[in-house]
C-alpha cells in the first residue's frame, strides 16, 4: 500500500510539472526571410527575393543562447516545429546599411518575439527582411 502511495505521489508530480517554453509540444512558429538587395551607398533598392538557406534562430524563453537553428527553404519560408505554450524569440541577421558602405560586413539582428497561448496554435511572424 505504501508503495503505490509513494507512485500516486510521483505521477501526480509529474503531470502537475509546468513545462516552459521549448520543444515537445503542437504548435509552430512559420515565416519569411526576404532579402534587399541595395547599391552601395543604400539609396536604391535593386531587388527583393527569398532568402535561400538562409539561418534563422529560435530563443526559448529568456533563455540566453538558441534553442535551434534552421536554414530557409527555396522560397525563403521557415518552420519551427512541436513547440509548447510560452515566449519564444526569431532571429537572424543581416547587413547594417545605417553604417558606412565600408563597414557593411557588420550585421544587425532582425528580431521577432512571439507568444504561443494554446496548445496547437501556428503563428506566422512578420517578414524578415535582410540586407544583402
Amino acid at each position: 500500500m505504501k508503495k503505490i502511495g509513494l507512485l500516486l505521489i510521483a505521477i501526480i508530480a509529474l503531470i502537475s510539472c509546468e513545462k516552459g517554453p521549448g520543444e515537445g509540444g503542437e504548435a509552430k512558429i512559420t515565416g519569411t526571410v526576404i532579402m534587399e538587395d541595395w547599391n552601395v551607398d543604400f539609396t536604391f533598392r535593386r531587388d527583393s527575393f527569398p532568402a535561400q538557406a538562409y539561418d534563422v534562430y529560435i530563443i526559448y524563453g529568456d533563455d540566453p543562447y538558441f534553442g535551434d537553428k534552421i536554414e530557409t527553404n527555396y522560397d525563403g519560408y521557415f518552420e519551427f516545429n512541436y513547440l509548447r505554450e510560452g515566449d519564444y524569440t526569431i532571429y537572424t541577421y543581416s547587413k547594417d546599411k545605417t553604417l558606412d558602405y565600408n563597414m557593411t560586413s557588420q550585421l544587425t539582428t532582425v528580431m521577432r518575439e512571439v507568444s504561443i497561448t494554446e496548445k496547437d496554435q501556428v503563428v506566422t511572424v512578420e517578414d524578415m527582411v535582410v540586407i544583402k
